[in-house]
């Protein structure tokens, strides 16, 4: 077996791995093969034939699974990656949304899309919703564009402007012809939605968005339930003027009424969850627990990387963990104990994969192993390392024990990506040097101390309780005395 890049137009056959389908069973397959021709996966199974000159990877010790989806990723602010790290929702709308955003040039949205691009397929991430949602001008938007199409993966432009309200921006002629032109009719590798949110004005303005994207045949993708952001306000407006369409989606969704729950499951709706963002920048509690008791499709998303990394292991692991400690705090306050979880490993691989197919209304062309479908694949696999094996609980093994660093070979559309750990066709030099004259550029408009006072925002006070106890050390609980033992005591 050749451990050689596969070349392209080459067919590709992955031998010997657990393959994680997700498909509609969900079916784990051991010591299986999985062969891919042009774009598409041709078979799947056990000892396949495969044509002549087929590129071989040996994915013994591996798991294949299909790729990963992000449904929801601010992926121009990755050229400030970490930079909020200590954070609130609250200073991020202040910095992004009301100062220094409106200071991005569209060579600084271009800067952190092809950065944040990159990431994606580095981590397995084969589509990524760009909720692009900076883009003043249509110069932005073209920017953003051009960079995701300067990297091999699959993605999604959510156009958005928080500049502005969206039946202002959305209405334009400039709009409509950056859809034509950039969209209309190029297939299934770079497709479009629309970004905006309803705060809950007086009137509902955005109705006329909802049109366009009607008018256009595209999603809508808001965020909705962010704690005293977007409300049930905003949910009942959209109800009572037809505009919850299937297919929309409701990002967060992390605050929300029972109502509001009722109404995104009664008209065909789905969740984008980005747990890790819920739970440390205050959406309001990540909402799997609630999300499955009324029945809304989750799919998963990792926010924007000026926090969080762009990996759908950390969210698969975030997304479990958050869903079983409040199955655990719940049971605890009525003095229960919690004997069996209910959401699985499998569920979060689910939401990670298929869930986020189903989401973008990809279903029938990505998300799971499956052949006629697109080949967007993932091998797991890291012989250096001794976290690769035993892979017991595969679903479990690629929640909790794998990481972006295990991911060997990344296929998308039947292109290799990524293999034995090196991406393929990638100009990483190009996007370092684009990032680091965003830097440069956004640090001299902030100068030195607006840009530390930034990154460093003031710790609140808080008050730390009186203890009751003191320690006293004329005390001991143990003399030496206490430990000589007789020999017959010792027996």
């Amino acid at each position: 077996m050749t451990a050689a890049e596969p070349q392209p137009g080459q067919p590709i056959v992955f031998r010997n791995a657990t393959v994680l389908t997700m498909d509609d069973a969900r079916t784990v397959l051991s010591h299986a093969d999985v062969l891919v021709s042009g774009e598409r996966i041709a078979a799947v199974g056990t000892n396949l034939e495969v044509p002549e000159g087929t590129a071989v990877i040996d994915a013994s010790g591996g798991i294949v699974m299909p790729g990963m989806i992000d449904t929801h990723r601010h992926m121009w602010q990755t050229a400030m990656r970490g930079y909020g790290a200590d954070w609130t929702l609250t200073q991020y709308f202040v910095y992004y949304y009301l100062t220094w955003g409106k200071y991005f040039r569209p060579q600084d949205v271009y800067a952190g899309n092809l950065l944040a691009a990159i990431e994606s397929i580095d981590a397995g991430v084969t589509t990524t919703v760009d909720w692009s949602h900076g883009l003043r001008t249509t110069d932005h938007a073209e920017a953003a564009v051009d960079a995701l199409e300067a990297v091999p993966g699959r993605f999604v432009l959510a156009y958005g402007n928080i500049y502005a309200g969206a039946w202002e921006w959305a209405t334009t002629p400039e709009f409509r012809d950056f859809y034509t032109r950039r969209f209309d009719g190029k297939g299934d590798l770079l497709t479009f939605q629309i970004a905006f949110d309803l705060p809950g004005i007086e009137g509902f303005p955005e109705k006329a968005a909802f049109d366009v994207a009607r008018d256009l045949d595209v999603t809508v993708t808001t965020h909705a339930g962010v704690w005293k952001v977007t409300s049930d306000v905003g949910i009942n407006q959209m109800y009572d003027n037809g505009c919850m369409t299937p297919g929309t989606i409701y990002v967060h969704a992390a605050s929300l009424s029972p109502d509001s729950y009722h109404k995104i499951a009664a008209t065909g709706g789905v969740a984008s969850v980005s747990t890790e963002s819920e739970c440390n920048a205050g959406q309001g509690y990540s909402p799997t627990w609630r999300l499955r008791k009324y029945g809304i499709p989750v799919s998963l998303s990792q926010d924007t990387s000026v926090w969080w990394s762009g990996d759908i292991f950390s969210a698969m692991r975030a997304t479990l963990n958050a869903d079983r400690a409040k199955e655990h705090d719940e049971a605890h306050e009525k003095d229960e104990t919690v004997t069996n979880h209910i959401l699985r490993a499998e569920d979060v691989v689910d939401y990670g994969t298929r869930g986020g197919a189903k989401a973008l209304g990809l279903d029938s062309v990505i998300g799971s192993v499956e052949p006629g479908k697109k080949a967007d694949l993932v091998l797991i696999k890291n012989d250096n390392s001794p976290v690769s094996f035993p892979i017991l609980h595969p679903y479990g093994h690629v929640v909790y024990q794998a990481n972006r660093g295990d991911v060997h070979t990344v296929l998308v559309n039947g292109k290799v990506v990524k293999h034995d750990h090196k991406l393929v066709g990638v100009d990483l030099a190009n996007a370092r040097a684009a990032i680091e004259s965003t830097i440069e550029y956004l640090k001299a408009e902030h100068g030195p101390e607006e840009w530390d006072k930034g990154m460093h925002p003031e710790i609140p006070e808080h008050e730390t309780l009186n203890n009751p106890y003191t320690y006293r050390s004329d005390v001991t609980a143990w003399k030496e005395s206490d430990a000589v033992w007789t020999e017959s005591e010792a027996e």
